[in-house]
């Protein structure tokens, strides 16, 4: 009889330490903690330096996890304190407390899709890049301006170090370093200059340096692809015949003032080696990063007798193409008439 009343009063008991201490610890651990906006994906990221307090500090204010409580209690019992890594993540809506310290514990950061167009110093390179990637702008600025660094990559100084920039999409994880994003930018651009390019630039006797600061001026000169072979050949004439370029973006690079609309007779006068009217052959350096399509087209450049271009007045975009100077003056002074009757000085 004892038996009898002893067997229902141990299941009641293992029954009510269930509901103590099972189902309550079956909740922090599986149940759903994680909610992102509209459900869907949603990147995270833990700087570096952050301790799992900060981690959880975070989840809470970006209101991603529901029970604050129960991610600690879980990370201290997965040992999370000590194994904190820095990235980008990507939260699931609905995941377990479990799964994402398990996430986060692990370390298997996404890389970040990583874009770039044009870009015409140093400076707001630096500046873009500290916006999109967790490193400060100026320690990659300091990167770029260190002699004895870049001398060990192709021999680049200051004024070329641009020139490995070559505006894509990369795949990188947000927390590189400067260091470790220089070098893997060098290392694209050991790639992108293949047989086929290194022949082409070789085929017009131009280096790598010569053929990038030449495609940065086709990339200011024009943004129509289909005119950028035909603009390369004129400069390509110039520098065979010993000609200036006399390029205008040049001047505006050594001015200093990319939003000119009129290049004028004092802006000629500026003393820099940048200055194209004022200095014979091609600039120190390329005056922005260009583009694939630029540097291809100088690659690629067309092969004729113009030795001049100047802007069609029709606001096409497009450039009238001269031989002879007396051509090109006449086609100058209908666009220098169409600057006066806008107003443009």
């Amino acid at each position: 009889m004892k038996r009898l009343i002893r067997r229902p009063l141990f299941w009641i008991a293992l029954l009510l330490l269930g509901i103590l201490f099972v189902i309550p610890y079956y909740q922090r651990v599986f149940s759903p903690n994680v909610t992102t906006a509209n459900g869907e994906p949603q990147d995270f990221y833990i700087a570096t330096g952050s301790d799992y307090i900060a981690v959880g500090e975070q989840l809470l204010e970006q209101k991603l996890i529901q029970d604050p409580q129960a991610f600690h209690w879980v990370a201290e019992q997965m040992n999370y304190p000590r194994h904190v890594y820095p990235g980008r993540y990507i939260l699931q809506d609905g995941m377990s407390t479990r799964e994402l310290v398990q996430l986060l514990r692990s370390g298997r950061q996404e890389p970040v899709q990583f874009t770039f167009v044009k870009f015409r110093t140093p400076e707001q390179l630096a500046h873009y890049v500290g916006e999109q990637l967790e490193m400060n702008a100026r320690d990659l600025l300091d990167l770029l301006n260190d002699r004895e660094y870049l001398s060990k990559h192709g021999g680049l100084k200051p004024e070329t170090a641009i020139t490995i920039f070559i505006p894509n999409t990369y795949e990188l994880y947000w927390n590189i370093t400067p260091k470790d994003f220089f070098e893997r930018m060098y290392k694209e651009y050991r790639t992108f200059w293949n047989d086929s390019r290194n022949e082409k630039r070789q085929q017009w006797g131009l280096n790598r340096l010569e053929v990038m600061t030449l495609a940065s001026i086709v990339e200011e000169e024009t943004n129509k692809n289909d005119e950028k072979a035909r603009i390369a050949g004129v400069y390509l004439n110039r520098i065979r015949k010993g000609w200036p370029l006399e390029a205008d973006p040049t001047v505006k690079f050594a001015v200093g003032d990319f939003t000119l609309r009129r290049v004028l007779y004092e802006h000629l006068q500026v003393d820099s080696p940048y200055n194209t009217y004022l200095y014979p052959g091609l600039p120190p350096g390329p005056i922005c990063t260009p583009s694939i399509s630029s540097i291809d087209a100088v690659l690629n450049g067309e092969r004729h007798d113009y030795m001049f271009f100047v802007a069609r007045i029709d606001g096409s975009g497009y450039h009238h193409f001269s031989e002879t100077l007396a051509q090109h003056n006449a086609y100058a002074r209908e666009y220098r008439q169409m600057l006066n009757e806008r107003g443009i000085r």
